[in-house]
């Protein structure tokens, strides 16, 4: 189990990561990729920044801590914050009538909830 914890943990923060590019691209650039990128349309570039920066913070939330000893309890405590950012996420989809692109929002909404049960749960990090 604390295997696939880990691989949850290093995938979900590999997604993150890739996620917190929002800081850097310019909407307009980030919506012509496709059709499931037209949520970024419908917020300012300071939300956009804000959320890429949510976004590495926690795919630094979901490693450092438990790979460095400091703090490890912060690992599920982050993955509690993704999955109000995913909670977030489909209820923009919803709002958008987006229900085809939904499937990987809720795949990631399952990854962190499993974390947070495991970390927390059966497999929280030693204090």
């Amino acid at each position: 189990m604390n295997i696939a914890l880990w691989i949850v943990a290093g995938l979900m923060a590999f997604v993150c990561f890739l996620g917190s590019a929002k800081m850097f691209l310019p909407r307009e650039r980030m919506a012509a990729l496709g059709a499931s990128a037209q949520w970024v349309l419908e917020f300012s570039p300071g939300a956009l920044k804000a959320i890429g920066a949510v976004e590495l913070l926690a795919a630094a939330g979901l490693t450092l801590p438990a790979v460095l000893g400091i703090a490890p309890v912060l690992v599920p405590v982050t993955a509690t914050g993704l999955v109000l950012l995913f909670v977030g996420a489909l209820t923009v989809r919803l709002r958008r009538g987006e229900r085809a692109t939904i499937a990987g929002d809720v795949v990631y909404l399952v990854l962190c909830l499993f974390l947070v049960w495991g970390r927390f749960g059966p497999e929280a990090f030693a204090a």
